[in-house]
């Protein structure tokens, strides 16, 4: 019976070392990893930072855009004090005069297209710009 005894202490001695063994035996992090998720997590604030500057330059490059669009319309102002005929009212004009394009407010391809083509059947210079020489030609068309 002491034998038994003895046999059954070793035995819960033995489970109460092994689960202490187990509670301290935590996994500890690898100095490696550590320093991996310290760059990783660096990295992604300097993502976030390049990003929000990404957007300032696009808001930036959108400002300058509408600023020099509008330089460059004041810039194509007809001469000689005359009225300044807006894109739509060119375009107008232009349908009146038979060209087949979309009445739009945009200086697009097909409304130079049409431009060129006026300038040329009325002995213009053709650069596909209305200048005063041209509106003088086209303005006629305007209110048929």
């Amino acid at each position: 019976m002491r034998s038994e005894r003895v046999g059954q202490f070793l035995i819960i001695g033995c489970a109460v070392m092994v689960l202490a063994g187990c509670a301290t035996m935590r996994k500890k992090e690898n100095p490696e990893t550590l320093a991996l998720k310290d760059q990783v997590s660096d990295l992604q604030k300097q993502v976030q930072q390049k990003d929000a500057e990404i957007d300032s330059l696009r808001k930036a490059l959108s400002r300058t855009t509408e600023e020099k669009y509008a330089v460059s319309k004041a810039e194509r102002a007809i001469e000689s004090g005359s009225s300044v005929p807006s894109v739509t009212q060119i375009q107008t004009a232009l349908c009146n005069a038979g060209y087949t394009i979309e009445v739009d407010g945009k200086l697009g391809r097909q409304t130079r297209a049409a431009i060129k083509d006026f300038q040329k059947a009325n002995g213009l210079t053709v650069d596909g710009k209305v200048g005063r020489k041209t509106w003088a030609q086209l303005e006629p068309y305007l209110n048929k």
